[in-house]
């Protein structure tokens, strides 16, 4: 119940803040007489729902999708003494951050990666992969253990998908005030819209939502050093420092399937720093070297 509220409360703040910019910078009076007659505060509702919905929808998934994607078979009944111990491994660790259990499950992949998803910290997933089990000790596997469940404590998949509706709902918003003014001042359209408002708003959401990705990428990356620094509180500083020193000797893991990537311990690292999930794992050794 919190968490809807908390979205409610998300999108009532949105549609104060827009609404405020605008009045005070005077833009809906340089609209109307352009002979832009948007009605702002429908567009604001349109938008905060279209915004906020999909994020809530993927947020509810989450856990149903990543099973999907990845193929992750959820541990019920341990089979082997290496699931008995991730059991073991997690329980003490949500003990210890008093969050209720989450589910645990393993991955096929020769990568060695891992990753927390879940639509709250206590109906969550940790997900750990076979090629993190077979490249990784016992103390390292823990320290990526305590990471992920770090991410699960904080709430960060909650966050994650509240930044994103909020920037979702600013991507739309202001791609329609774009395409509504190019097609009235520039292409002189009167009645209705024409061609243009749909090209330049599509042009518009996509360069948008690009500039909202590095916003939602820089987060990511906040992130990941607060989780490796919850990974070394749990777990033990040097056991973390080991766990990223092993994923240095190993090959970089591709991304995981969609927003997984920003709850695993290895994200891909992509073209440019602006647009990757994670820091380099350099930095995030240096971190915990100086973490007092």
């Amino acid at each position: 119940m919190m968490r809807i509220l908390l979205f409610l409360a998300t999108n009532i703040a949105i549609m104060i803040v827009i609404s405020i910019v605008f009045s005070v910078l005077g833009l809906s009076g340089t609209l109307d007489a352009q002979g832009v007659d948007l009605n702002l505060n429908a567009l604001l509702v349109m938008s905060a729902v279209i915004g906020m919905t999909g994020s809530f929808i993927s947020l509810a998934m989450s856990k149903w999708s990543a099973k999907r994607a990845m193929g992750v078979q959820v541990i019920e009944q341990p089979q082997d003494q290496t699931e008995r111990w991730l059991i073991e491994v997690v329980t003490r660790q949500a003990q210890r951050l008093g969050i209720d259990m989450p589910e645990v499950g393993i991955f096929n992949t020769p990568e060695p990666n891992a990753f927390a998803t879940g639509m709250t910290k206590n109906s969550s997933l940790v997900a750990i992969s076979t090629g993190l089990l077979q490249s990784m000790n016992a103390d390292e596997i823990e320290a990526v253990i305590g990471h992920e469940m770090t991410h699960v404590a904080n709430g960060d998949m909650v966050t994650m998908a509240l930044m994103q509706g909020v920037l979702n709902t600013f991507v739309y918003f202001f791609a329609t005030v774009i395409g509504h003014v190019v097609d009235r001042v520039v292409f002189k359209t009167e009645r209705g819209v024409g061609p243009a408002y749909y090209i330049v708003q599509i042009v518009a959401q996509i360069v948008l939502g690009i500039l909202a990705s590095m916003v939602v990428m820089w987060f990511s990356r906040y992130r990941e050093f607060k989780a490796d620094a919850g990974g070394a509180n749990l777990a033990g500083r040097q056991k973390m420092i080991n766990a990223l020193r092993a994923l240095q000797r190993t090959q970089e893991a591709p991304p995981l399937a969609g927003s997984l990537a920003a709850f695993g311990i290895s994200g891909g690292g992509g073209m440019m720093r602006l647009f990757m999930s994670h820091p380099p794992l350099e930095e995030r050794i240096t971190a915990l070297q100086n973490l007092r």
